[in-house]
């Protein structure tokens, strides 16, 4: 048995420290873990921690050939183990202080007398200072684009929109002076694109942004990897896709939605890895059965703003009164972070207000939530793994993008796909009283509710074992890439 463990081949996978990041990449792990891979798992210190914190000791246990380890993020230790870290600051300190530590760590795996040597590494296409350490050791290396492909061309702007000079701004009143509806009509595979569009690391005073320049870095990077992995699949994607190859990237792999691709996976039912999670938070799951009490036709509102997206207070409040107005019972997860600087407090008489008809939780089983048939709209920040999800369940969404990609994605999601509504940043409780009667009864709401049902069908064909495209490019992957098969 030992001796058959050490002739697997060895992939090491190591994830962004957020959680966006580390749910496709561990949902990606155990699809390798399946098709015989022997696999570790790289969390930095802070996170395992915080797996630990919110799981217990048990959950990064691991098995034999399905091993967790660890690297430090290269920031002061901290003891603060239940929120997210700085986005800038930790992308800043994972690009010029983890590459000695992951060389460390492959010299150690490397020479580990119960482990196969190591055959390749996947990483987060932010974490792209892993391709030297491949190259040093002289083994295939894959990028994963855990975000959309829409985001990833996005992203493959920021040298243009610099060159072009329409960033950085003079200042920050360029950011609502209109400056924001400039077209972009030079990127392949989009069109109608505006700057607005952009990811939002893109609207800078500072060319010295760290951001901006993080995200220019590693796209350069990622031209050189030998394959680019999406957690996306081929019909919902396929101009930008389209785009993506005319722009002499690497070869691309499309093999999402990886929740849909785990089951349509060799991985036995009774395997031990079906229980392995990696969520930062407890997830409460009285949420599912609260939902188990309501009308089961599609009558409940889910919100949920993701691990990153915070608010004002002011914003807040509007999305408090917005729900206690729409009359709609719903259920709303609420970070303690989710408030710029302060714990999130909810409006003096809410809770009395919608005391029968709301339910206010820490975290949740999202997946479980929209997959339950009470959930009849999603009210999400626009985030890449939450819009697949609500996909894959068959579920409109109402968008309210905060960081990042969300713009771009949003603007798909209501303009391309039609699977979706979109809510002003400055949001309004009217607002939102009138999109969540729309899209619960109105005729827009009922349209885009057959528009996500049909995408909901195209996902499941994607990730089926017979002919699904996903699946097919998940075979090419390994065989092309990871193992090397021509």
């Amino acid at each position: 048995m030992e001796s058959v463990s050490l002739h697997k081949p060895h992939a090491v996978l190591v994830p962004y420290p957020a959680q966006g990041h580390v749910n496709p990449i561990m949902q990606f792990a155990k699809l390798l873990h399946a098709r015989g891979f022997h696999v570790t798992f790289v969390n930095t210190e802070y996170n395992h921690k915080r797996l630990v914190h919110s799981k217990g000791p048990d959950s990064v246990k691991g098995l034999p050939d399905f091993r967790f380890t660890t690297i430090p993020d290269g920031l002061p230790p901290s003891d603060y183990h239940h929120v997210t870290q700085d986005i800038a600051t930790l992308c800043d300190s994972t690009r010029n202080n983890s590459l000695i530590p992951f060389r460390e760590l492959l010299a150690k795996l490397n020479s580990s007398p119960d482990v196969p040597p190591v055959t390749c590494i996947i990483s987060d296409a932010v974490m792209s200072f892993t391709m030297q350490a491949a190259k040093e050791l002289g083994i295939p290396e894959a990028q994963f684009w855990t975000a959309s492909a829409c985001g990833l061309m996005g992203y493959f702007q920021f040298s243009e929109l610099a060159e072009r000079g329409l960033v950085p701004f003079k200042d920050k009143r360029y950011m609502c002076n209109g400056c924001l509806d400039t077209p972009l009509d030079w990127i392949p595979g989009m069109r109608g694109i505006q700057l607005m569009d952009m990811p939002t690391f893109a609207r800078i005073t500072d060319r010295d942004d760290i951001m901006f320049n993080f995200m220019i870095e590693q796209m350069q990077n990622c031209s050189n990897s030998m394959g680019i992995i999406i957690n996306t699949f081929d019909d919902l994607e396929s101009e930008v896709l389209n785009g993506l190859v005319a722009s002499s990237l690497p070869r691309i792999y499309t093999i999402g939605p990886l929740t849909s691709l785990l089951r349509s996976s060799k991985m036995p039912a009774e395997s031990q890895l079906n229980s392995v999670e990696s969520s930062f938070w407890k997830e409460d799951t009285e949420c599912l059965d609260w939902l188990d009490k309501r009308d089961p036709a599609d009558s409940v509102v889910y919100v949920n703003f993701g691990s990153l997206a915070v608010m004002t207070e002011e914003q807040m409040r509007e999305f408090a009164w917005g729900l206690a107005g729409c009359g709609y019972p719903f259920v709303w997860i609420l970070r303690p972070d989710v408030v710029m600087g302060n714990s999130a407090v909810l409006p003096e008489g809410f809770l009395e207000e919608t005391r029968e008809r709301g339910l206010i939780a820490s975290w949740c089983p999202q997946e479980k939530v929209l997959s339950h048939p009470s959930v009849g709209v999603f009210l999400t920040h626009a985030g890449w793994n939450s819009l697949l999800e609500s996909i894959r369940a068959g579920v409109p969404v109402m968008c309210w993008p905060v960081i990042g990609e969300q713009p771009m994605n949003c603007r798909y999601v209501c303009d391309v796909w039609g699977i979706g509504m979109r809510i002003a940043n400055d949001v309004k409780r009217n607002e939102v009283v009138g999109l969540v009667k729309e899209m619960m009864v109105g005729r827009k709401g009922k349209e885009i509710r057959q528009n996500v049902m049909a995408w909901k069908k195209k996902a499941e064909a994607a990730a089926s074992s017979i002919g699904g495209s996903s699946f097919d490019n998940f075979d090419r992957l390994i065989n092309e890439v990871l193992l090397q098969k021509q």
